[in-house]
């Protein structure tokens, strides 16, 4: 059997680099040929519908091409993480153990994102047919108010939900994985974490991409000395090509292989994190982690040209919301109108704006609020907030409220896998902020999340993402924040077609639903989805931000025209996508080159 990995389509070959300590089977890669766009197989082939984008734009996506592979297919931020589900794959573990030893593997190399300090959601659909959902979303802890956040003249201060021990929620991942391992999976706790183990002991070579994203809070680590003394090199930023090792958080990690689930949330693992909570001014108590639990729920569906999204439900806002925008511009050709044409942008922007705006005013924790999904998703709902799209004019976001009424009562990283057997596992989990709080309660080895900046602290002023919400997600004891995390699987037939998902705060959403239209609308394979400039607007702030490359001068100037602010963005979320052929069952892996450490394995 072949192997085949790709780190993105605007990275160099991993086959033309030596990387030191790769294992040696990376030695065997092989790049496979671009697919024909899946809804064009029964038909005469055609090429994507992006002659609305800037020339160059067209040239770099024609090369976009993902890898194939005929049995099992990792994709995720961290080629090692990858490379660790595809070892399990190949050992016949199913798509869940591979899932599991991913996200473990991601807590090591990809310390920013993937994480035990956080929480997050895992979407799965069985080759049988059934779609299940875990949510491991981090809780407030007993001790949250709704003002905890404000001064005594009732403002916001700046970073105590972000920056301090108050900003951390009870930890899920832990029992998150181990419990989808224990109901799904079919391999020992032991031998899914084992390679995070050795990953955190022996260490492992930093590649730039690494280095990118500690050198983004090298600052932050000098403050702590806990923290500096692993994550900077004797005061200094570690460089590409030396070795990270991480000897407390592999002690950690070892404890839970032993102890499972105990092991961190009764154990000497939770006691030095309330310690170092009650020392900081934090809340967090030894009840809140022998009180968490985990929930299975059921997913979010809709249809969509023929196509199911199976997708994350609240506390997740991602399902629904891009839901909302798919049903609300499923009536217009965006094939026909093509990817980055005003028409094309005009009509999902509008959508956006509507849905995010729904989305701010309606959706949280089921616990605790009533979460109207079915309403929103109706036929007639839609139908009348589609009304109010103007085929030439931008609506301003102060004249779009939720429509429904009064409510009732960017840093973050995905992974996709599927099994042999067609088992498919979409997971995306976070710590929140990159490296969260960036502190490390005392020698445990793992950062903790700021997730607590995901409530409200006041209805009605934006959090850290910019997101604008109401009561029905303020901050109350035990309850879990509101997320944009959109772990998704896209059925055709009943069968899995696509996996998608990224981090990114609110631009999970749009990040997620622009790859599927890019896919189903506009004929690209699912490297050239993912490469593809994005896009993204949330109701609040009234801006369009846009990646390089998706405006030619011309589109610009006719939106500008029609009333929309454009904002430019370095780079929009990083989505890790498999696709699987419905004619020949290959997979196909790509990638996200905004995140050069990432890699697509199969084999």
């Amino acid at each position: 059997m072949s192997e085949q990995t790709q780190a993105g389509s605007n990275r160099t070959p991993r086959r033309h680099r030596v990387l030191p300590g790769r294992r040696c089977h990376l030695l065997a890669i092989a790049i496979a040929a671009c697919c024909l766009p899946l809804h064009a197989r029964d038909a005469a082939p055609k090429a994507p519908a992006i002659a609305s984008a800037p020339t160059a734009t067209q040239a770099a996506l024609a090369k976009a091409k993902p890898i194939t592979a005929k049995h099992g297919m990792v994709v995720s931020a961290q080629h090692l993480a990858s490379m660790v589900g595809l070892d399990i794959l190949r050992q016949g573990g199913n798509a869940i153990d591979a899932a599991v030893a991913v996200g473990y593997a991601e807590a090591v190399v990809h310390p920013c994102c993937g994480n035990i300090g956080g929480g997050g959601f895992m979407t799965i659909h069985f080759k049988d047919g059934r779609n299940v959902f875990l949510d491991f979303r981090e809780k407030a802890p007993l001790k949250a108010t709704p003002t905890m956040f404000q001064d005594a003249k009732g403002n916001l201060v700046p970073g105590l939900s972000t920056d301090s021990y108050l900003g951390v929620g009870v930890p899920g991942t832990v029992m998150g994985l181990d419990e989808a391992l224990k109901k799904y999976g079919t391999m020992s706790l032991q031998q899914v974490i084992a390679p995070a183990i050795k990953l955190a002991k022996d260490g492992y070579v930093l590649e730039q991409g690494d280095v990118d994203f500690l050198d983004d809070s090298v600052k932050d680590f000098a403050k702590y000395p806990n923290v500096a003394a692993i994550f900077l090199d004797h005061g200094k930023p570690w460089v590409a090509g030396q070795r990270l090792v991480q000897k407390q958080l592999a002690h950690t990690l070892e404890q839970i292989a032993q102890g499972g689930t105990d092991a961190f949330y009764k154990g000497s693992i939770a006691r030095r994190v309330v310690e170092a909570s009650q020392a900081y001014h934090g809340i967090l108590s030894m009840q809140d982690f022998a009180s968490y639990t985990v929930q299975w729920d059921k997913p979010v569906q809709c249809d969509y040209r023929g196509y199911t999204i199976v997708s994350a439900p609240p506390p997740s806002s991602g399902g629904v919301t891009v839901c909302m925008i798919l049903k609300l511009v499923e009536p217009y050709p965006l094939g026909q109108w093509g990817y980055g044409s005003a028409r094309s942008l005009h009509y999902l922007v509008e959508a956006e704006r509507r849905a995010f705006a729904d989305r701010n005013t309606y959706l949280g924790d089921p616990a605790f609020v009533h979460n109207p999904i079915d309403r929103l998703l109706s036929a007639g709902h839609l139908a009348q907030v589609r009304a109010g799209i103007l085929p030439d004019k931008a609506t301003p976001s102060s004249e779009i409220k939720g429509s429904l009424g009064q409510p009732e009562g960017t840093h973050t990283t995905h992974y996709s896998v599927v099994d042999k057997d067609g088992n498919a596992v979409a997971v995306t989990y976070t710590i929140n902020y990159l490296f969260g709080i960036r502190q490390i309660a005392g020698d445990t080895g793992f950062f903790l999340n700021d997730e607590m900046d995901d409530l409200t602290g006041k209805p009605g002023v934006a959090n850290g993402a910019g997101l604008v919400q109401g009561v029905v997600n303020q901050v109350e004891p035990g309850k879990r924040p509101l997320s944009s995390m959109t772990p998704t699987i896209v059925l055709r037939g009943g069968k899995p077609f696509m996996l998608t998902g990224s981090p990114g705060s609110a631009t999970i959403i749009s990040t997620t639903m622009e790859s599927i239209v890019n896919v189903i609308d506009f004929g690209m394979n699912v490297q050239q989805a993912i490469d593809a400039p994005r896009m993204h607007h949330q109701w609040y702030p009234d801006v369009v931000y846009v990646e390089p490359g998706l405006l030619t001068p011309q589109t610009r100037q006719s939106l500008e025209s029609m009333g929309y602010q454009f904002k430019m963005r370095k780079a929009i979320g990083d989505d890790e996508a498999i696709l699987i052929d419905p004619r020949t069952g290959l997979l196909q892996g790509a990638s996200d080159p905004r995140t050069p450490a990432g890699l697509a394995a199969g084999y």
